[in-house]
């Protein structure tokens, strides 16, 4: 018999007594017919079969559904990237003492250049001071000192192993972000005439901001992913390259190893890569060394070449110095 309303077809479930006294519940069978898909019941009408639905949802609930995942917080294993500095006037720092001077003489076989001082660096007055930068640490893992150098021994540089030290700006920062890219820029011009004056065998970029620097003023442009890398540089890129002409005598310049930053707060590179990069400029300075006939210990009988100049040298040191 057809069921003529959502009323009847409920009848089939309503539970009834046996004979025995057992309460049992009516239901269909597979045979019976289908319930009608037109009947008068409301809107709050749901379907009494279990399985899943296969209805599209609502616009209301698609968007509860989504909100957890609109408004999900990023994942904790992401660490939060630390705030660049931005550009501070000299004004800023213009209460501290900048006590940091050059470390130069002639001929020496290297001079490391860096940014700028840090605040303890400037301080201090002795290069690379803060117990965080790496410098000091892979002078000596790399080769160029023979033993573990102190922040103190800065100035004993050119007379110990015939190294020296400078940077592009002078003035004190907390770090290199404080720096505007034209000081950066107007710096190069003053390191080119201290390879001049000085003429070291080579100079150690202590960074890849510095050389970017002297790219963009040497050719006018950014220097591109392709073109950067760590290392000895081209011929052509020497430092402090004279001419010649008018009584003045050429000389081919120094050559130009760029190595890694040392300071604590770039993250960019791990420990062992760094020390990669400075291994290829140690081994070079080892070697210089050695030909120079300079003792583990430290100290240079001859720096300037054919001048048996050490009294010169000490005058020079004395200069940069004060």
């Amino acid at each position: 018999m057809a069921i003529s309303s959502f009323g009847g077809a409920l009848q089939q479930y309503a539970f009834k007594a046996n004979p025995n006294g057992r309460v049992t519940r009516q239901s269909c069978s597979i045979d019976d017919e289908p319930f009608p898909t037109t009947t008068a019941a409301g809107p709050k009408r749901k379907s009494l079969s279990k399985a899943p639905s296969t209805q599209t949802p609502s616009p209301a609930t698609s968007t509860k559904r989504k909100l957890p995942t609109a408004t999900a917080s990023p994942s904790p294993t992401k660490k939060k990237k630390r705030a660049s500095s931005t550009y501070a006037p000299p004004s800023k720092y213009a209460h501290l003492p900048n006590l940091l001077t050059d470390s130069l003489a002639p001929n020496l076989i290297c001079v490391f250049i860096g940014v700028n001082p840090g605040l303890r660096t400037a301080i201090t007055g002795h290069a690379y001071s803060h117990p965080s930068n790496l410098f000091w640490k892979l002078c000596h893992i790399s080769g160029c000192t023979p033993r573990l150098c102190k922040p103190t021994e800065d100035h004993d540089l050119p007379h110990l192993y015939a190294l020296g030290h400078t940077n592009i700006v002078s003035r004190a920062t907390k770090d290199a972000g404080e720096l505007s890219r034209e000081e950066m820029d107007e710096g190069v011009e003053v390191l080119e005439e201290k390879c001049r004056r000085w003429r070291p065998e080579s100079v150690c970029i202590v960074g890849k901001s510095i050389w970017e620097s002297l790219w963009r003023v040497r050719h006018g442009r950014k220097i591109g992913k392709d073109e950067f890398r760590y290392g000895w540089q081209d011929e052509g890129e020497n430092m402090g390259i004279v001419r010649g002409g008018d009584g003045a005598e050429a000389w081919g310049g120094a050559r130009v190893y760029v190595a890694t930053t040392t300071s604590g707060l770039a993250a960019g590179m791990r420990p062992h890569e760094k020390e990669e990069v400075w291994r290829g400029l140690g081994e070079w300075v080892k070697k210089k060394r050695r030909q120079r006939g300079i003792p583990d210990k430290g100290g240079v009988k001859e720096v300037v070449a054919g001048m048996g100049a050490e009294a010169v040298v000490d005058e020079e040191v004395a200069k940069a110095s004060s």
